[in-house]
């Protein structure tokens, strides 16, 4: 039996995973409006796959609105998976994991279990941070719990698959009684399980993030650097790094990340990427690589408003492709699209209108941006003077001939035209 806390993507799609390999699972929430859409089996945020998934698993094996203490007590394993937003210094905001953890001390009773935090934490925030509190939580309670970290490695758009075929399950995990009860949970998946110790499950979940965002960073830098030297072929020089055959090892392989844009946002990797430098610091360490990356991914969509208005006039009206932080996703967290039409609202560009296939009425609804909105691609075109693409969605690269009807800022170079190769010369 397996209790989840927290169903936002992480925790509904961890959930909705085990129950489909046969566990029992409890699924609670205190955001009443999630539960309430859950309840109608309806996914709250936008995650291929899940939507029939929880049409199979829920009453099934998977149970929500049981009370907390019928939940705890039912279970072995308590998975945690509230947010751990980032605090204005960078660090990250345990509140809601902390509360969790005294809840299910509250309510347990019996046998031993132990709770595993899924959520995203930067190193030794187990260690020091919510271990004394469960060793507090055990002398007061006298309980038997036990502790231990689980990352994900989930990817917005690919969750699920990413959830039942995992390339590798990490586990820091410091007694063998909580050791065993995780082994058993992970058995039908049938992939490699690492257990390391807590610092070091939390280091490698972000050091996979922070490896992403900077070589997002790094890129962006190259063509900044590219456009101030001038008559150089962006796209066509990064796809000719690409063909290294070290990129090459996987479909959709490092080479989608290693390509400038503008800019990278969503939750995991701007939060964790600050939250690695602030715990370094507080470790006596300067990350400078990091802090340079961040900055990078500020500059870079600095650099990319100011282009828009180098071209454009306050009186044009300008035509924003794209809302979500990539395409695939509705997810508009630290959007690059955010930070470009505020700067051009900023200065005065007050006649805006915008279109993503997916996320136009999540982005109004969380940035409540004074700016209109197209229902169709044809429509924006119509509608627009200038055109600027901000996401890579797979309709904008299929209308190539519509958006070069209109002069196109293609901050993503997803319209660059294909490399086209010589023939292999072969050996005499």
């Amino acid at each position: 039996m397996i209790t989840v806390l927290g169903l936002g993507f992480v925790g509904l799609t961890t959930a909705l995973g085990f129950s489909k390999k046969g566990f029992k699972v409890y699924g609670i929430d205190v955001n009443e409006a999630r539960m309430a859409k859950i309840r109608q089996y309806e996914v709250p945020f936008y995650e291929p796959h899940l939507d029939e998934v929880l049409r199979e698993e829920l009453g099934q094996n998977f149970v929500i609105d049981a009370p907390l203490a019928e939940a705890v007590n039912d279970s072995k394993v308590i998975i945690i998976c509230v947010g751990t937003p980032g605090n204005a210094d960078g660090s990250a905001n345990l509140t809601y994991l902390l509360d969790a953890v005294k809840q299910v001390f509250e309510a347990s009773e019996g046998d031993f279990k132990v709770i595993v935090t899924k959520s995203t934490v930067p190193p030794s925030t187990v260690s020091e941070k919510v271990k004394p509190v469960v060793d507090e939580l055990n002398r007061q309670y006298n309980k038997p719990v036990g502790l231990a970290s689980n990352p994900e490695f989930l990817r917005e758009g690919y969750a699920w698959d990413d959830f039942m075929n995992p390339d590798r399950v990490v586990i820091g995990v410091e007694d063998e009684q909580s050791k065993e009860l995780l082994n058993q949970i992970y058995l039908p998946f049938n992939a490699p399980v690492h257990y390391v110790s807590y610092n070091s499950a939390e280091f490698i979940k972000y050091l996979s993030n922070t490896l992403l965002s900077t070589l997002i960073s790094f890129s962006n830098e190259m063509s900044m650097i590219a456009e101030h030297i001038g008559n150089i072929d962006v796209p066509s020089a990064f796809k000719i790094l690409h063909q290294d055959k070290r990129w090459t090892g996987a479909p959709a392989s490092m080479a989608s990340y290693v390509y400038p844009g503008c800019g990278y946002g969503g939750y995991c990797l701007p939060k964790d990427t600050a939250a690695l430098s602030s715990i370094a610091r507080e470790h006596g360490f300067e990350a400078k690589i990091l802090d340079g990356n961040l900055r990078i991914n500020e500059e870079i969509m600095e650099h990319k408003a100011n282009q828009i208005m180098q071209a454009a006039t306050p009186e044009s009206r300008i035509g924003i492709l794209g809302l979500a932080f990539k395409s695939g996703s509705d997810d508009v967290r630290l959007s690059p699209s955010k930070f470009i039409i505020e700067k051009l609202l900023a200065k005065g560009y007050t006649n805006i209108v915008a279109y993503d296939p997916m996320a136009n009425e999540v982005f109004a609804h969380e940035y409540n941006l004074p700016i209109s909105y197209a229902n169709t691609l044809e429509e924006l075109v119509g509608q627009a003077d200038e055109l600027v693409l901000l996401t890579s969605w797979s309709e904008f690269k299929q209308n190539k001939q519509l958006l070069n009807s209109k002069r196109l800022f293609d901050f993503r170079y997803a319209l660059a035209e294909p490399l086209t190769q010589s023939p292999t010369v072969q050996a005499s």
